[in-house]
């Protein structure tokens, strides 16, 4: 597979780093995910789309909070990507994390695996 380092950007509590894995495009926040931070995924996950990239991977393992704001650049960037012919897989998400997606049933919407490994293998 090729990998490739697309980019980075970071704020005080979120790092976002992207890179190219075969197909997919995976997207790894670090941190926390709320209402200042959002936009520093809602980019990157907007340009992997607008540069042809429809299968996104967020690997979950480093996001340390996600709040409704951070649910909807999520979900935002799920319709993008099924309109495109992919989808949104998320990878790995911390319990506190998961919780928020089962609370709001947005678990049925994604395909959530259990690890970036399984992620990128489905």
């Amino acid at each position: 597979m090729d990998r490739g380092t697309l980019g980075s950007t970071q704020s005080g509590r979120l790092l976002v780093e992207v890179r190219e894995e075969g197909a997919s495009a995976v997207v790894t926040p670090s941190g926390e995910l709320d209402h200042h931070t959002a936009d520093l995924l809602r980019e990157p996950l907007d340009d992997c789309l607008d540069n042809g990239f429809a299968r996104l991977v967020v690997d979950c393992s480093h996001l340390e909070f996600c709040d409704s704001t951070g649910l909807n650049v999520l979900l935002g960037a799920r319709l993008k990507a099924d309109a495109a012919g992919g989808g949104v897989h998320l990878a790995g998400m911390q319990p506190v994390v998961a919780r928020v997606f089962e609370i709001t049933g947005a678990d049925a919407v994604f395909t959530v695996h259990e690890t970036l490994e399984a992620a990128l293998g489905g």
